[in-house]
């Protein structure tokens, strides 16, 4: 897909025929995991983009960029597609040696990244992509723990800047008032303030597009069976609100350390269970038109899929209908990630939809980036 570029002119035959052989097997693999991806009559799904190593989550900038945060590599990376073909032909290295750079989010010129001890960044970015600024630090009073120390970043209705910071535990009751936390500031770092509290993990959220409210996603702790506690869809309304970490789990399940003396009925109940250990992470609510009109304002999830199960699942996109405001339903949109023999070819993270309606999927085990559109044929 990107242009082979060889940069070192002694290249030997040799070694040109195994860069050759070795982007010919990535490209029949990737295109394997094409074949085994499974969609509802009249969506197709493409390549939009590979190499692009533990890709995570997405941002759009102004002139169509494709801003990609990685975890595991430290890395932030564009993507454009200047040939308007579907497919990127570009790709840049914003930034490399990051700490797990998870979260970005763009605004008016400027590329916001999230690490796990500050927010940072780039401005007027996307007219330098070829020689990227040095990042401005917005924020750097985060723990700088890295256990669900990873953010999830965005710009809401009120132009502020939503992220989280997980536990830094599969289960306890830190101390620190930061730890569990959904927080907000303004775009020069002032202004943070904690709203919500007892909230294990989030690396994906967005606003419901009738009210305005915040929905996330929150993956359950770890360790009590392969069936509990159900992964959760919460709503943020309002400051305060406590959504049950440690102490009680799915809404009604107490935790059997944490959970003694506590009334699960005073924290806030999710607005949908998945089922355990799905790992749902990176939502859209499909604001587009080019999906039939059943899906307009429903919820994409990604599904990022089971890890310490007995018997994987998960790793698909989800699709949850909303009826009046409220979840009726969960139903699988794309499915293939994940074999008949248990082993993953791939991981959905993130979900990003296009200015045209189309919707990009992130794959942080592949390394690439997917297309899907609707064609109605």
């Amino acid at each position: 897909m990107f242009k082979l570029k060889l940069f070192n002119q002694f290249l030997t035959p040799i070694g040109l025929s195994l860069l050759l052989s070795s982007s010919l097997l990535q490209a029949a693999s990737q295109q394997q995991i094409l074949e085994k991806l499974k969609l509802p009559d009249g969506f197709t799904v493409t390549l939009f983009a590979d190499n692009v190593p533990h890709a995570r989550t997405l941002a759009l900038g102004n002139d169509g960029t494709i801003f990609v945060g990685s975890r595991n590599n430290g890395s932030i990376y564009a993507l454009q597609d200047t040939d308007k073909d579907g497919k990127a032909d570009q790709r840049y290295i914003i930034a490399s040696g990051l700490n797990l750079p998870n979260g970005v989010a763009y605004k008016e010129g400027t590329l916001y990244v999230a690490e796990i001890n500050r927010i940072i960044r780039f401005d007027n970015i996307e007219q330098q992509l070829k020689n990227p600024p040095k990042p401005v630090i917005v924020y750097d009073k985060f723990p700088n723990k890295k256990r669900h120390g990873w953010k999830y970043l965005r710009f809401g209705p009120d132009n502020r800047l939503y992220t989280a910071v997980g536990a830094p535990c599969n289960i306890c009751d830190p101390e620190k008032k930061i730890f569990t936390t959904l927080v907000r500031l303004k775009p020069d770092g002032t202004k943070m303030e904690i709203l919500a509290r007892g909230i294990r993990n989030t690396v994906g959220f967005d606003w419901q597009p009738e009210t305005n409210f915040l929905y996330f996603t929150e993956n359950g702790r770890d360790h009590l069976g392969d069936d509990t506690p159900p992964d959760e869809l919460n709503k943020w309304t309002h400051k305060g609100q406590h959504f049950g970490y440690p102490y009680c789990h799915g809404g009604d399940i107490p935790d059997p350390e944490y959970g003694q003396g506590k009334d699960c009925k005073a924290y806030t109940k999710p607005e949908w269970k998945f089922k355990a250990h799905m790992a749902p992470l990176g939502m859209r609510f499909y604001r587009g038109q080019q999906f039939p009109e059943s899906y307009h304002q429903q919820l994409f999830v990604a599904q990022h899929g089971s890890w310490n199960r007995s018997t994987p699942h998960g790793y698909r996109i989800a699709l949850l209908k909303f009826k009046q405001g409220k979840v009726v339903s969960e139903q699988i949109f794309a499915e293939g990630w994940l074999g008949k023999d248990g082993k993953a070819i791939g991981r959905p993270v993130d979900i990003l939809e296009l200015t045209d309606g189309s919707l990009l999927v992130s794959d942080d085990l592949a390394g690439v980036i997917y297309k899907i559109t609707y064609t109605g044929n």
